[in-house]
């Protein structure tokens, strides 16, 4: 019997994909589709030069009607692989639409505490997971990327002026309303950090339409199990296109002032 962990309304997961034949877990993503017919994937191949396609091809088949695959032509960052995939799951008119890391460093079973944090809380938009080390949660990250990490969500928070913990975290779900789809329209000027550019794109968003301010309906859900799987693209010289690209957003989003 199917066990469905959320509401009724539908959720799309949006799943970016670059050469992840060798970490794609196909047995969870299959077994966690089985007991949810509520929650639909759709996996953007981000023109992988591995099997990944093939992979991709496989599972979709095996169950067409909660596997969906987007084949894009060659590799254009997980920003751009994210942004396509929202556009697309935008058009099927889900409840909620989110994106998660391929490589399942957030469990699937996350979904449904941050699903049920809609259900309590009206206003809120927008649910991100947070890597927060709790006593009585399982946080596995790197010690030298926890640290750099940190330093960089503080230079983020106190530029963007909220008290957010984790931008980073790849578990983000955000509800389905009209000003969703200009949060995708346009592509993203950073390939890696462009979680940090869609909340720019909300603060200048909702002050243009004098809505309440975007720390009212943004909400981090501290995850219960988080790991921090070997593979990862994001390598230490990263980080510092990491910090660039942040001050890119700063200039276009923040310096002219909100």
């Amino acid at each position: 019997m199917e066990q469905n962990i959320g509401p009724s309304s539908e959720t799309f997961l949006v799943v970016p994909c670059y050469n992840e034949a060798a970490r794609l877990d196909l047995e969870k993503f299959r077994n966690f589709a089985a007991e949810n017919s509520d929650v639909r994937f759709l996996f953007v191949n981000d023109g992988s030069t591995d099997e990944t396609s093939e992979v991709l091809k496989t599972l979709s088949a095996s169950r067409p009607e909660s596997f969906l695959v987007h084949e894009l032509p060659e590799n254009s960052g997980k920003a751009e692989a994210v942004r396509m995939g929202f556009l697309q799951a935008i058009e099927l008119k889900p409840a909620y639409i989110g994106f998660w890391d391929a490589d399942l460093s957030t469990p699937l079973e996350e979904l449904k505490s941050m699903l049920t944090v809609f259900q309590q809380h009206a206003q809120v938009e927008m649910v991100f997971g947070s890597r927060v080390n709790l006593l009585g949660r399982q946080v596995r990250r790197k010690l030298y990327r926890h640290y750099l990490g940190r330093v960089f969500a503080t230079a983020v928070a106190r530029a963007l002026g909220l008290g957010i913990y984790d931008t980073q975290c790849g578990a983000k779900l955000f509800r389905t309303n009209d000003r969703l789809p200009k949060l995708f329209r346009e592509p993203f000027i950073s390939k890696w950090i462009f979680d940090v550019e869609i909340i720019a794109r909300s603060i200048q968003l909702r002050s243009a339409d004098n809505l309440p301010p975007v720390n009212e309906v943004i909400y981090e859900q501290p995850l219960m199990c988080w790991t921090d799987v070997a593979g990862s693209k994001l390598r230490f010289r990263d980080f510092f296109v990491v910090y660039s690209d942040f001050l890119r957003i700063y200039r276009r989003y923040m310096w002219r002032g909100w």
